[in-house]
C-alpha cells in the first residue's frame, strides 16, 4: 500500500477528508494551473535554442524549478497524458496509443461513442484512479481546456469542459471562489501541434537562416522552414502560456496557487513524436508558485509519473493506494533536496498496436542521464505506428519528411533514421537494441550496441531493463 502525507495525521481516512472538505477545510489548499502543451521538446530561449523567444515560459521557469531532465514515458498524446494521471506505466494503466477525443462530461458520451472498439479497449482501467478522481474526493473543482483525450470520460469528473479562452479561465476561477473551493484547471495548448503556422501564407517571427537543426535532419532550406514553423508554434504555446499566467495573477490566486508547465511529448519529426530518442522524450518541466521555495534549474531525472504523487503531496492529500506508484514525489527537490532516492534511471515504452498483447513491434528504453539504451521485439514485423503528422504535408505541413526521401543520396544517415521510423514504408531493417552515448552524441547517431567496447554499458542497461519489466509486470516484452 502507498500514501502521500503532509498532514502530519497520517491515519486520516479517505472519508475523513472527504468531511474536511465538507466542513471547509478543502478550501485552504492550494489551487493547481497545469499548463501542458502538445508537441513541444525541451526547446526554449532559455535553452539557448537558436532563433526561438519563450518570455513567458522563461519567467516561469525563474520563479520556480525548472527540470532539465525531464521526461514522458510514452511519446503521444493519450498515453503520455494517463501517465501523468494515473502516476503507472501505460503498460499497466490500460491505454497504449492514442484514444478517442470526448471532450464533455461523462453522461454527455452518446451509446454510440462507448461502443467503439477503440473506447473499449484503450481506457484506463477500472481498478486504477486518476488524479482528476483524487481531487475530486478531495473537494476540488476542476476544468480542462481544448480536449480530454482520455477514457472513460468516468474516470475524468471534471465540472467544466472548456475551450480555453481567456474569458472562460477567469470565469472557471470565478466559479470555483463561488463554490468556496480549491481548483485545479489543466490548461491544454494545441499551438506546437502540427499543422504549424505556415509561413508560406503568413509571415513568422522565427527566421529559417538563424536556426540549428539537429544532425538527424537533413539540412536544406525546406527543413529548415519547417523547424522554424514548428518554433513558431512553440512561439504561440508560449503567448497563450503568458495569457493563462495573467488571468491567474489578476485573480489575486497566483501566491496560492501551484503552476506546472509541461509538454505531454515531442516534435512530429523523426526522432521525435512516437519514437523513444530524446527529441520524443524529452519535455520541458517547470513547477512554481505554492510549496515552492527553489528557484534554478535541476538536473535530477524525473518523469511524468513523478507529478501525480507530486501534487498530493504539495496539495496535502491524503490518500491510500492499494497499488504500487510508478512515480514518486519530487517535492524535496522543491524546497532544498538536492537528490531524490530511486531516480537513477526513467523508461519509456511504445506499443505499435494499441492494447496489449498486439501483433506490432514492442520497444522500450531505459536512461540513466547519459546511457540510452533501447531494447525491441517483434522487429520482423516492420509495424511500427506513424502518425499522420509525422509524414503527411496536404493535412498536417509536414516538409520534412518529402524532403528527407528527396536528399537520401545527399543525406543517407538522416534517410536511414527516417526509413527506420517507417520501415513498412520505406523498407528499413528496424534494430533490436540501440545504444546511444548522449554526452558524446547528443542527436543519437551513433549505435553503439555492436561496438565490443561498450558491452559493459549495454549489459548494465539491460540487467536494469529486465529487472523494471518484471517489477512493473509488462507482459508484452521478455528482454
Amino acid at each position: 500500500m502507498q500514501r502521500f502525507c503532509n498532514w502530519g495525521i497520517c491515519q486520516l481516512s479517505l472519508l475523513c477528508v472527504m468531511m474536511s472538505a465538507a466542513t471547509g477545510f478543502a478550501a485552504d489548499r492550494p489551487n493547481v494551473l497545469f499548463v501542458l502543451t502538445e508537441d513541444q521538446g525541451a526547446h526554449l530561449s532559455l535553452l539557448d535554442t537558436p532563433g526561438l523567444k519563450t518570455p513567458n515560459i522563461d519567467s516561469l521557469a525563474k520563479s520556480g524549478v525548472y527540470f532539465s531532465n525531464a521526461f514522458v514515458v510514452y511519446p503521444v498524446c493519450s498515453a503520455s497524458k494517463s501517465a501523468i494521471y494515473t502516476g503507472l506505466h501505460n503498460h499497466t494503466n490500460g491505454i497504449l496509443n492514442n484514444t478517442h477525443n470526448f471532450h464533455v462530461p461523462a453522461n454527455k458520451v452518446t451509446a454510440a461513442q462507448r461502443g467503439l472498439k477503440l473506447a473499449q479497449i484503450n481506457r484506463v482501467r477500472d481498478q486504477y484512479q486518476t488524479l482528476t478522481e483524487i481531487l475530486n474526493q478531495a473537494g476540488y473543482y476542476q476544468g480542462v481546456t481544448h480536449k480530454l483525450h482520455v477514457l472513460p470520460n468516468e474516470k475524468f469528473p471534471y465540472d467544466e469542459f472548456l475551450h480555453g479562452s481567456r474569458k472562460e479561465i477567469q470565469d472557471f476561477i470565478s466559479h470555483a471562489a463561488e463554490q468556496q473551493q480549491p481548483w485545479f484547471l489543466m490548461v491544454n495548448i494545441p499551438n506546437s501541434h502540427r499543422p504549424y503556422p505556415n509561413s508560406d501564407k503568413n509571415p513568422i517571427r522565427v527566421d529559417p537562416a538563424m536556426v540549428k537543426l539537429p544532425a538527424y535532419l537533413p539540412d536544406s532550406p525546406e527543413v529548415r522552414k519547417d523547424w522554424a514553423e514548428y518554433l513558431a508554434g512553440v512561439e504561440q504555446a508560449d503567448a497563450l502560456t503568458g495569457q493563462a499566467i495573467e488571468v491567474l495573477e489578476q485573480s489575486g490566486q497566483r501566491d496560492n496557487t501551484i503552476v506546472i508547465f509541461m509538454s505531454d511529448h515531442g516534435p512530429t519529426f523523426q526522432h521525435g513524436k512516437m519514437t523513444l530518442y530524446d527529441l520524443g522524450l524529452r519535455v520541458p518541466l517547470i513547477i512554481s508558485g505554492h510549496g515552492v521555495s527553489q528557484t534554478g534549474t535541476s538536473e535530477e531525472l524525473v518523469s511524468e509519473l513523478d507529478l501525480l504523487p507530486t501534487l498530493l503531496q504539495l496539495c496535502d492529500v491524503d490518500h491510500e493506494f492499494d497499488y504500487a506508484l510508478h512515480g514518486k514525489s519530487v517535492a524535496p527537490l522543491l524546497t532544498g533536496e538536492s537528490k531524490l532516492p530511486n531516480s537513477e534511471h526513467v523508461f519509456a515504452e511504445i506499443s505499435n498496436r494499441g492494447p496489449l498483447p498486439n501483433d506490432g513491434m514492442q520497444e522500450r528504453s531505459v536512461f540513466d542521464g547519459r546511457w540510452k539504451l533501447i531494447y525491441r521485439e517483434k522487429v520482423d514485423t516492420a509495424w511500427r505506428q506513424v502518425n499522420a503528422d509525422s509524414r503527411e504535408f496536404k493535412i498536417w505541413g509536414n516538409r520534412t519528411y518529402a524532403e528527407t526521401i528527396r536528399l537520401k543520396d545527399e543525406f543517407p544517415r538522416q534517410y536511414q533514421i527516417l526509413a527506420e521510423m517507417d520501415p513498412q514504408n520505406l523498407g528499413a531493417v528496424v534494430p533490436k537494441l540501440e545504444l546511444y552515448d548522449l554526452q558524446s552524441d547528443p542527436d543519437e547517431m551513433t549505435n553503439l550496441a555492436n561496438d565490443a567496447e561498450h558491452q559493459d554499458q549495454q549489459g548494465r542497461l539491460m540487467t536494469v531493463l529486465r529487472d523494471w519489466v518484471q517489477r512493473t509486470n509488462d507482459p508484452a516484452v521478455s528482454p
